[in-house]
């Protein structure tokens, strides 16, 4: 029996996703996985490490990961017109974003890069995603940066969204914002990586075939939302560009890491590779 460690966020579009390997609905032969959950920016750094055979992790942090690791086909979390909200107490316009404090929820996430790209003058707080709203409520800092379901329930706090990076990104590019994706370690070896990446795909197949069961499972993880909310946020991020990036999604992927490393906030150059490439 092989043991094949897989990592992702405690969120409901990662439950959603990884719901068939959790509950044994697919043959998986003689992989066991175990799953491990904590937050993107956790995994980063851990993957940086290059401690876990498979892993979410902020597409940003890619950037200095593709030498021990390679992006699966599938996994992805794209904002297609939506992603990351910056917020504030008060409506504010783009220019009175400009050396303000914002709070993120870590400096290799996806939201962070997507952020510098928008606006490169800004004093970063880094804050754990679960508080920042809570940070902007209370006027610690002046905005805030909202991944995971408080892209949807920052209203309900009496915030204001200054801008969509996802809308903004699409605006300059055409193309999606992608912000996370799974990678598997190189040294597994190829006939091992390609049964995990049809496992993997074939679990995410799965749950979308199978919603309500999917999303059952995943309102363990919804944080509070209730469940029109939660469905509407796992339809945003597991989709078809989940079950696949497709050419559009990796030129994405690509453009996004190349203005990074134009910018400055990616400090080296960077060789995208898919499993299947």
């Amino acid at each position: 029996m092989k043991t094949i460690h897989v990592a992702h966020s405690p969120d409901s579009d990662d439950a959603f996703m990884f719901y068939a390997l959790a509950e044994g609905k697919i043959d998986t032969g003689d992989i066991r996985y175990v799953h491990e959950l904590q937050d993107i920016e956790t995994l980063n750094q851990r993957a940086l490490r290059a401690e876990l055979e498979v892993t979410a992790v902020s597409i940003h942090a890619y950037a200095y990961l593709s030498d021990r690791y390679a992006l699966l086909p599938h996994g992805a979390s794209m904002g297609d017109r939506y992603g990351p909200r910056l917020v504030a107490r008060e409506p504010l316009t783009k220019s009175e974003v400009r050396g303000q404090r914002v709070a993120v929820p870590g400096l290799l996430t996806s939201a962070y890069l997507a952020l510098r790209l928008f606006e490169p003058d800004f004093t970063p707080v880094v804050t754990p995603f679960d508080e920042i709203e809570d940070a902007v409520v209370e006027g610690r800092v002046e905005l805030g940066l909202l991944i995971h379901e408080g892209q949807l329930t920052f209203g309900d706090r009496g915030l204001h969204l200054v801008a969509d990076m996802g809308e903004w990104w699409f605006q300059n590019t055409g193309l999606p914002l992608p912000l996370g994706g799974n990678v598997i370690r190189k040294d597994l070896g190829g006939p091992l990586i390609q049964r995990i990446s049809r496992q993997l795909r074939d679990s995410i197949a799965y749950g979308l075939d199978h919603r309500t069961a999917a999303l059952d499972h995943s309102m363990k993880y919804a944080r509070g939302l209730e469940r029109a909310k939660a469905d509407t946020f796992v339809g945003m991020y597991v989709n078809d560009w989940t079950l696949d990036y497709g050419e559009r999604g990796r030129r994405a992927v690509r453009e996004f890491l190349r203005r990074g490393v134009e910018s400055g906030v990616v400090t080296r150059e960077v060789d995208v590779r898919f499993v299947d490439d």
